[in-house]
């Protein structure tokens, strides 16, 4: 009980400090990892080293990613690509469904990419796509965040999902899981297109933007004269899609069925499939935008502005894995979870633990591995020992890892700071948004499970 009211008093102080206060989130969450360290008695001597590493290797694993990611898309803005990709998507899908347009790439895109990083990737399309349509940037930011939560966390072979299935025991018939998965995400995503339409008139404040020349403050149609004549679709795609497909590619080479043998081949796809390999081609890809006779010089200033719009992202990321740490590394964890194993609630004990470690330690990812673990020597006792009990229970996971979305999570801070949602609004979008697809997920798998188990 005293570690659950810690967390509960950590969670209030973080809304408070950011939200009332106007506290650097950066700060505040570094702040909580280090209070959450002393209060959950963790080694004096642990400390430092729990907070700098879990920082240090998240800078690691998505720093590049996110930094790559934000020059791609300010070429994107400052050449008129993404107004012309806004312009191309809709003249098949149309003007009057912009929500489910995000929604549907979102949940496309996000089945081999991170949430995070196909955020990053895609922020430019949606600003477009809001200002041409005339939509609330708050709707087409939940539109678009779960669109790719939803594949993000249920279809493999994105980490969490895939691990999972590994540690359950069902890897060899990824394609049960891909097949079953894609349905119940797809639920997932609608619920989360539902609640974003609610936002569709919303009078919103943004954050005010450092940049004076923000393309966000124009209305469409000055931004569009502003660019003269717009790139051609097919180039504007480009440093979209050439990532993407790396990535897909990548993917594909290294299922466990090997569908394409093994060798150089393989190796050579891995590599050009990895994330920063793959944004790095999709930057080359973008510099075909650059018009002028001034190119290297605007390239420069690009790419400049891209590393002052990435850094308060990359550091409010990194603190909120180093509170994840702390989190992870005290009683919390396992309290949760021996709580709630002995309830035997048949797929509702996945998804129950993998919730709450979500909430607790913010990576829907380290959630997934963890209580899939957990789980998997449980699976006989709840009656979801056979092949499409162990799906399920893989799904299961996966709905509880969106639940919920808040200040531990570097998605979160992503998706916030990207469409300057100020944090107060946040969470009482973002993270009701997860929490409610989340939801409908488990729900989806419930009714699954009771009709075919």
């Amino acid at each position: 009980m005293y570690e659950l009211i810690v967390l509960l008093i950590l969670v209030v102080a973080i809304v408070l400090v950011t939200a009332r206060w106007k506290i650097s989130p950066f700060l505040a969450l570094i702040g909580a990892a280090i209070l959450a360290a002393f209060a959950y008695r963790i080694p004096l001597a642990e400390v430092a080293g729990t907070v700098t590493t879990a920082f240090g290797t998240t800078m690691g694993n998505i720093g590049l990613v996110i930094l790559f990611g934000t020059m791609n898309g300010i070429i994107l803005e400052r050449s008129g690509a993404a107004i012309s990709m806004a312009d191309a998507l809709i003249k098949v899908l149309g003007t009057r469904f912009p929500n489910l347009t995000l929604t549907i790439i979102g949940y496309i895109v996000s089945i081999p990419v991170f949430c995070d990083s196909g955020y990053v990737v895609l922020n430019s399309l949606r600003k477009a796509i809001t200002l041409r349509t005339g939509v609330s940037g708050l709707a087409t930011s939940v539109a678009l965040m779960t669109g790719l939560y939803a594949t993000h966390t249920m279809v493999p072979p994105t980490p969490g999902p895939l691990a999972a299935a590994e540690s359950i025991g069902i890897a060899d018939n990824l394609g049960l899981i891909i097949a079953v998965g894609l349905p119940v995400a797809a639920i997932s995503a609608l619920a989360g297109l539902f609640y974003a339409s609610r936002f569709n008139k919303s009078q919103w404040t943004a954050l005010p933007s450092e940049d004076e020349n923000d393309l966000a403050d124009l209305d469409y149609e000055q931004l569009r004269a502003s660019f003269g004549k717009l790139p051609h679709p097919a180039l504007a795609f480009l440093p979209i899609l050439v990532p993407l497909v790396l990535i897909c590619a990548s993917s594909i080479a290294k299922l466990p069925s090997q569908p394409l043998g093994g060798g150089t081949l393989v190796e050579v796809l891995s590599f050009l499939g990895t994330p920063v390999i793959a944004l790095i081609f999709g930057l080359l890809s973008a510099t075909l935008l650059l018009r002028g006779e001034n190119k290297l010089g605007d390239f420069n200033e690009q790419m400049h502005e891209s590393v002052r719009t990435a850094a308060p992202i990359l550091l409010i990321t990194g603190a909120g894995a180093a509170l994840g740490a702390v989190l992870a590394a005290s009683e919390l964890t396992t309290i949760l979870s021996d709580s709630l194993s002995g309830l035997g609630l048949g797929l509702a004990v996945p998804f129950l633990i993998a919730a709450a470690l979500k909430s607790a330690q913010g990576s829907s990812t380290v959630s997934m591995v963890t209580t899939s673990a957990l789980v998997a020597p449980m699976l006989g006792s709840l009656g979801l020992d056979s092949e499409l009990g162990m799906v399920l229970s893989v799904l299961a996971v996966g709905a509880g890892a969106m639940v919920v979305s808040h200040a531990n999570d570097s998605y979160f801070w992503v998706v916030s700071q990207l469409s300057r949602i100020p944090v107060i609004t946040a969470y009482k979008t973002l993270s009701v948004a997860t929490a409610i697809q989340g939801t409908a997920a488990f729900a989806t798998v419930w009714i699954l499970g009771a009709v075919l188990l």
